[in-house]
């Protein structure tokens, strides 16, 4: 099992489509192939900063996401809609 830590910077007054496109691809998740869940956290300090912690069975699984065609739409969505700068990710594992 790992977590994957994925921190996202929006660009100010994005939030709100950001936490709705979040729970269309939530949605979409349920059905892939080795993950477990997702939950989407919101700095108090920042309101344009997110935290997207997911946990995955393993880090192949968790790979072949990142490499479908589902993921790239989304990334590539975030890239001109939404995000203020590339996102993190941080993969914890035991």
């Amino acid at each position: 099992m790992i977590t994957v830590g994925m921190n996202y910077h929006l660009i100010p007054g994005k939030e709100e489509i950001f936490e709705n496109a979040f729970l269309k691809v939530l949605e979409a998740m349920q059905g892939i192939e080795g993950h477990q869940e997702t939950h989407l956290f919101r700095d108090v300090q920042n309101a344009s900063a997110y935290l997207v912690v997911s946990e995955w069975d393993s880090r192949d699984a968790f790979n072949n996401f990142i490499r479908s065609d589902q993921f790239a739409k989304v990334t590539n969505w975030g890239k001109t809609q939404v995000l203020a700068s590339q996102p993190k990710h941080e993969i914890y594992e035991k």
